[in-house]
């Protein structure tokens, strides 16, 4: 950590100002909001067949399994309206679904009220998404509790493992098929190669990389940070692994890139903050729900909720998302689309991981950077967001928010 000071390559931030922000300011709050019942219950469907190989091996290791709540124990409010945002989105949906079924219009419906079903409908089916999202509504879909199902290290690893990876980095980062793999099973790993590629590319394909990079250094802090160190038949002991950490991050064993992967874990912190800092319209409305079904509580953590949007939104050096797709409109709606397929892929990869809580924070990560990616290229709709009613041209989803605020909590 003695190496990652100072300035961030293509931002006008340093470290020091986000550590000191993060720290003292934001993250005791963020963490309190990710403790509350909205944000600690996800639904996800874990049985999804991998699309890419044929490999349907799990990981057999005890600690690899997640644990799915009894619905009895998921909160009325979230069970009830867990696809939309709001309480009254709920009702509406429900109507909505009941006079299908029975096959009647219902002119009791206003014509807003049509209209902002309809709005709804298009946005479930909108090509605006940067990931795989799960069917919640399948049979094989159930909440887990995230608090009781912590991202930590299971002893997944080895050759599957680096499949993933692999396949994340060589096939959907933009990397040319001269450049070496960035990954290579064993000890010091070199990314000198790309490196290299990545100084000589344009800002975009470099941003991509950089949170890819910066996702992926997340996840292997938490595995050396919550490692299991005891396993013995009266108890397990988790705790921070420093070995563990410095095969993935020491300067002298990563050849020099270690330093560079924490840099872009500062990266993606940058990009999701700015996407938080741009959605407070979204939640700011008086229509908008924390919708648990414990009104006292819900209006106490929407509360909490803004209060860390407009802290967000008060950080002094934000990230300039202007600076991505700002050339030739044609290139940069083609460059554009290409970055949301790319990362679409990479979020369905993580139904080919084999430990299921890897699975679980893998796709619960992808999703929440994927909605942030989202917000960021969907500000003038944002823009345009009424103070009540729909928010036509935008909407986020119950899961999309869970795994947005989550993922930023990581």
């Amino acid at each position: 950590f003695q190496q990652v000071t100072g300035h961030l390559d293509d931002c006008t931030c340093d470290v020091e100002t986000i550590d000191a922000f993060n720290n003292y300011k934001l993250f005791p709050r963020l963490n309190e909001l990710l403790e509350s019942d909205y944000f600690r219950y996800y639904k996800v469907n874990l049985k999804k067949p991998c699309p890419f190989w044929n490999d349907n091996s799990h990981c057999g290791i005890r600690d690899c399994a997640v644990k799915p709540c009894p619905s009895d124990e998921v909160p009325d409010g979230i069970r009830s309206g867990s696809h939309k945002y709001s309480e009254e989105a709920n009702n509406l949906a429900e109507e909505c679904e009941e006079a299908r079924r029975l096959g009647a219009v219902d002119g009791s419906l206003s014509k807003e009220t049509q209209q902002a079903v309809l709005q709804w409908t298009r946005h479930d089916d909108s090509s605006d998404s940067f990931c795989e999202a799960d069917d919640t509504f399948s049979p094989d879909a159930e909440y887990v509790d995230l608090l009781l199902n912590p991202e930590r290290y299971t002893g997944y690893k080895g050759p599957d493992a680096w499949k993933i990876w692999n396949s994340i980095y060589e096939e959907n980062c933009f990397k040319p098929q001269n450049v070496k793999r960035p990954l290579a099973s064993g000890r010091g790993e070199s990314f000198i190669y790309l490196t290299k590629w990545c100084s000589s590319v344009c800002v975009e394909k470099r941003a991509f990389y950089k949170l890819i990079s910066g996702l992926h250094a997340s996840i292997n802090i938490h595995l050396s940070a919550r490692y299991l160190l005891q396993d013995t038949w009266s108890e397990k002991k988790w705790g921070p692994n420093v070995t563990e950490f410095q095969q993935r991050f020491d300067e002298v064993i990563t050849r020099g890139e270690g330093p560079r992967r924490l840099k872009n874990l500062y990266f993606l912190y940058l990009i999701e903050l700015r996407a938080l800092s741009k959605v407070l319209p979204f939640f700011e409305r008086p229509g908008f729900q924390l919708y648990t079904g414990n009104k006292s509580h819900d209006a106490e953590m929407k509360n909490l909720l803004l209060e860390i949007l407009h802290l967000a939104k008060s950080f002094p050096l934000h990230f300039d998302e202007n600076s991505l797709f700002a050339g030739n409109k044609k290139e940069a709606a083609k460059l554009k689309e290409e970055f949301r397929l790319h990362f679409k892929n990479i979020s369905k990869i993580m139904d080919c991981v084999g430990c299921f809580k890897c699975r679980l924070w893998g796709k619960l990560q992808t999703q929440g950077l994927g909605t942030a990616l989202k917000i960021l290229f969907s500000e003038n709709l944002i823009e345009k967001i009424p103070e009540s009613g729909p928010s036509y041209g935008f909407q986020l989803t119950r899961q999309e928010i869970v795994a947005l605020f989550n993922a930023f909590g990581r």
